[in-house]
């Protein structure tokens, strides 16, 4: 990222000069900030939005490292941007919204099945753009797969034949697809993708308003954008399908080893959280609907 180191040596004097930090807290600030921007894919700081923050996060969490560790990156990223924005060096603060508290205990929200039918009632079908978006929400709903592995899909990783795609992440690996899913595929695919390509080499499976490959922080904001039609108040990200997609599949039955394979995660703690997430709704279930239990009876 152009000009992200000088501002990386001037922010490590000031944790010096003003807060009299000591050396290895400037370091771990440092290499924590280090590497976020080489995770973001922009020009410059001031591009930096909150779903970049929150998009990273999410990814240290799922490589299984500590809430403790996440804290302390999260730390770090609030010093730096605060700095950056004190000084009128950014317009906005991506990481002002974004709080260190709660890493150890919080589990990953997840979308009711009414949520995800209200989102994903919103897109417009008779437009490119959404018929775009619905197949996008599908696809990772439907998949699970990372919001990077949805925009690196390319259109050769879909097989709507055997309704199967192949996601080439972090670990390659071959997921089916639910018939609704095909199904606003098939339509994109045939009939908006072609008209939106910038041009007949492009490879990627969706493309922005340019025709260039779909680009996470792109992705990110017709999220938001949807949840605002839908009214639905939750803070809804793309990790958000991901997760809906894991909860539901295990409050369905589904076997966590297979999910731990769909989801491409190494270490099984990181699916084992999603059967904490369903024994919370279960709970939550059974206070709010039996008879017993409610105040006042």
């Amino acid at each position: 990222m152009v000009g992200s180191e000088t501002y990386i040596e001037k922010f490590k004097e000031h944790l010096i000069d003003r807060r009299q930090a000591s050396v290895n807290t400037v370091a771990s600030y440092a290499r924590d900030i280090a590497q976020f921007l080489r995770f973001c894919e922009k020009d410059g700081l001031a591009d930096i939005v909150e779903g970049d923050v929150r998009g990273y996060l999410s990814s240290l969490s799922e490589k299984g490292l500590k809430p403790a560790t996440t804290a302390r990156v999260t730390a770090s990223l609030k010093a730096f941007f605060g700095y950056l924005a004190g000084d009128s060096i950014i317009a906005s603060n991506p990481t002002e919204g974004i709080t260190t508290s709660g890493f150890s205990r919080e589990l990953p929200q997840v979308l009711t099945d009414k949520e995800i039918a209200l989102l994903f009632a919103k897109p417009n079908l008779y437009t490119l753009k959404g018929l775009r978006d619905k197949a996008m929400l599908e696809t990772l709903y439907a998949t699970g797969i990372r919001v990077s592995e949805l925009v690196a899909l390319d259109e050769s990783d879909v097989n709507l034949a055997m309704n199967l795609i192949t996601c080439r992440g972090s670990r390659e690996r071959t997921i089916p697809l639910y018939k609704d899913a095909v199904a606003v595929l098939s339509e994109y695919i045939a009939s908006a993708r072609p008209q939106m390509i910038a041009s007949e080499q492009e490879s990627a499976l969706f493309v922005n308003k340019d025709g260039e490959r779909m680009t996470r922080q792109g992705f990110w904001k017709l999220v938001k954008t949807y949840t605002e039609k839908a009214e639905i108040t939750k803070d809804i990200t793309p990790q958000t399908l991901r997760h809906s997609f894991a909860a539901h599949l295990l409050e369905n039955g589904a076997d966590i080893k297979v999910l731990q394979e769909m989801l491409g995660h190494t270490n099984i703690a990181s699916t084992q959280v999603y059967a904490k997430v369903v024994k919370r709704q279960l709970k939550d279930e059974y206070f709010r609907s039996h008879p017993r239990s409610r105040p006042n009876r």
